[in-house]
């Protein structure tokens, strides 16, 4: 799921001590616009804060994972980043070192046709 829009806040870095080592998280709120505009908070965590470089204002697309569980009787439920795109930027946290949209302005290339050209659709 992708969600888009600004980011209007940056929320103090966590960090601390599981049994698989040190671990760092820092949750931003994005707010989506629409008629009703709707904030969301989300979680990036590890490398990840370092790879976005995320500032207040900035117009963002982020994909995300969301999560709930159970805790005394309550549920949690957690909005993580795995990927965030700046708007206008090929910077990503995404795996790839690759430039989105590489064709330029960040759309995909067109491809035309003529009317030379056979048609084989069936209809």
């Amino acid at each position: 799921m992708e969600l888009t829009g600004t980011v209007i806040a940056l929320l103090p870095e966590v960090n601390g001590q599981g049994k698989n080592g040190n671990w760092r998280k820092q949750e931003f709120i994005l707010e989506i616009p629409s008629q009703y505009p709707k904030k969301v908070c989300i979680s990036l965590w590890g490398d990840r804060i370092d790879q976005a470089g995320l500032r207040i204002n900035d117009s963002v697309t982020a994909s995300i994972d969301i999560e709930s569980r159970e805790y005394n009787s309550r549920w949690y439920t957690e909005v993580k980043a795995w990927k965030v795109e700046k708007a206008g930027s090929a910077a990503s946290t995404g795996n790839s070192g690759q430039a989105a949209g590489a064709t330029g302005g960040g759309f995909p290339s067109v491809t035309t046709f003529t009317e030379d050209e056979s048609d084989d659709l069936p209809f």
